[in-house]
């Protein structure tokens, strides 16, 4: 009975080699543009890339057991359960909302030590004191900026009402369709 057992959990393990989940290989182009709008310096992407891409944007790197099931399948609901949370690639799709609450939370989870997950500390690393100190204040600095940014009214000389540059896009999207 037990060999029969063992016999059928190899066979499991055998057939899941063969069915994968998609790796998570997006750009680093989405990457650079979060950086870009939350203005990160060097320091802060080398922390964001070693501790924090992997599983919370569209671009992560495997290591070398991520090919071997039941990893890949467990690795997986990780990533996905991250970027669920929060996802640098999708920061653009954001509100100024809830770009506001993402990194609420993302301060939270640092400061509480809930983030980076143990799981990915045992082989990455644990995050450093002074790189939490880092990110939080760098995330703090990025809140206290977002929404704040106002549109400057452009003016055509002689107009009496500014034209803001939405209106224009607007009447540019008229004219293409006609």
């Amino acid at each position: 009975m037990i060999k029969r057992i063992f016999l059928l959990l190899f066979f499991v393990l055998v057939i899941s080699q063969f069915l994968r989940p998609d790796k998570n290989q997006g750009s680093y182009d989405s990457i650079a543009t979060f950086e870009a709008a939350a203005e990160a310096p060097v320091e802060v992407k080398t922390i964001l890339q070693s501790n924090c891409y992997d599983c919370h944007s569209n671009t992560t790197r495997y290591p070398w057991f991520m090919e071997v099931s039941p990893i890949t399948h467990w690795m997986s609901y990780q990533i996905d359960e991250g970027k669920e949370h929060f996802n640098v690639s999708e920061w653009d799709s954001y509100t100024d909302k809830q770009k506001d609450h993402k990194l609420e939370e993302f301060i939270e989870m640092i400061e509480k030590k809930e983030m980076p997950l143990k799981p990915y500390t045992w082989i990455h690393g644990e995050l450093s004191g002074q790189d939490a100190e880092t990110l939080v204040n760098w995330a703090k600095v990025v809140r206290s900026g977002i929404g704040k940014t106002e549109e400057t009214p452009q003016t055509k000389e002689g107009d009496s009402l500014p034209i803001k540059e939405s209106d224009t896009t607007a009447i540019e999207e008229v004219t293409a369709e006609e």
